[in-house]
């Protein structure tokens, strides 16, 4: 399954945003699903509900940086590097989808409050399934073509 796929498949069995794109390269990145679960979950939402930075954009930054990242204290070129992948992403993601702002890319969600449950009807009015996917293409072409 492409990562598209299964990061789609992922947010509809209940992930948010930001865990279903990041479980997606889980495997090949060597992150433990349940790790990447729990380090990825506060990022739904545009950052717990607040509808800020698209958390599927988050999950595509959260990939860039075990991809890409440093683990040192960095002000280098280490740092500058990183910033330019995740700078490039959002590029994309913004023009294939208008923008990484959660609530520009939902207009008239709701900001805080208890996320909505999960039924057929939330995924049929909701386009969240269709950004994650686009994130999760986004960043699986963009480090075929950056290979770190």
């Amino acid at each position: 399954m492409d990562h598209a796929t299964n990061a789609k498949a992922l947010f509809c069995d209940g992930y948010n945003c930001a865990q279903a794109v990041l479980g997606a390269f889980c495997e090949e990145l060597g992150l433990p699903l349940e790790t990447a679960m729990k380090l990825s979950s506060s990022f739904g939402g545009g950052m717990g509900r607040m509808r800020e930075v698209c958390g599927a954009c988050s999950g595509m930054f959260m990939v860039a940086g075990l991809v890409y990242g440093y683990a040192t204290p960095e002000t280098g070129a280490a740092k500058k590097e990183l910033y330019e992948h995740v700078r490039a992403l959002a590029d994309r993601f913004r023009e294939e989808n208008g923008s990484i702002i959660c609530r520009e890319l939902l207009e008239g969600v709701t900001v805080g409050g208890a996320p909505e449950a999960r039924t057929e009807t939330y995924y049929q009015k909701r386009p969240c399934g269709d950004y994650v996917a686009s994130a999760a293409a986004i960043v699986e072409r963009y480090l075929e073509e950056h290979r770190a």
